[in-house]
């Protein structure tokens, strides 16, 4: 069976971090694909500058496109909000009975993993390989055999940031990929009083 990581995020946008993260978990795991899984609004907060679905999907697209171990999908995009992981996993499990399926999470995220549904089904069934996050351990998970850490470089870039920096009228090249740079540019995405698009899909 292929072994498939699963990375998980909004990617509004997706950055050269990410795409650090995916390939460095390639190279020091035995995984032979990385899925990066845009997660969708949560009906039930603020869109604020969230880019809609379609967006932050062909941008994912345009950033993994020259690498064919990486793969934008959609999967949560087409399941009932909000999404939880354990349904994306039966899902995915479901249309790929091929694919052994395993998470990749960053240690903050780790350190609240008892907060998830069904987290120790999830935990028990699957790998979860783990990427550093300043000021954050990953907590005693790390020590269940089906949780392991990855000497991944700490790439202190955020989404966040790059939303912020354009709004400021500033340049995120290099932050981004080329096609990403192109794509937001042109679209003015993130700049003050710039579209967000819509959610028709």
């Amino acid at each position: 069976m292929k072994k498939v990581g699963l990375f998980f995020g909004s990617f509004n946008p997706v950055h050269v971090g990410h795409l650090i993260i995916a390939n460095t978990m390639l190279q020091l795991t035995d995984m032979e694909e990385v899925w990066l899984v845009v997660s969708p609004h949560n009906p039930l907060k603020q869109r604020g500058t969230l880019l809609a679905d379609y967006h932050r999907m062909a941008m994912l697209r345009e950033a993994v496109d020259d690498n064919y171990k990486l793969r934008a999908c959609d999967v949560e995009l087409h399941l009932p909000v909000p999404s939880y992981t354990c349904l994306t996993l039966a899902t995915l499990h479901e249309k790929y009975p091929d694919r052994e399926f395993c998470l990749i999470m960053g240690s903050d995220n780790l350190t609240t993993f008892d907060r998830w549904r069904n987290y120790q089904y999830i935990v028990d069934n699957h790998k979860i390989y783990v990427y550093p996050r300043q000021g954050h351990d990953g907590g005693e998970w790390l020590q269940h055999p089906n949780v392991e850490m990855i000497d991944v470089p700490i790439i202190d870039i955020s989404s966040s940031y790059i939303r912020n920096m354009i709004s400021e009228g500033k340049s995120v090249q290099y932050l981004v990929t080329p096609p990403v740079y192109k794509y937001l540019t042109e679209m003015h995405f993130y700049e003050k009083g710039g579209c967000y698009g819509s959610d028709n899909q």
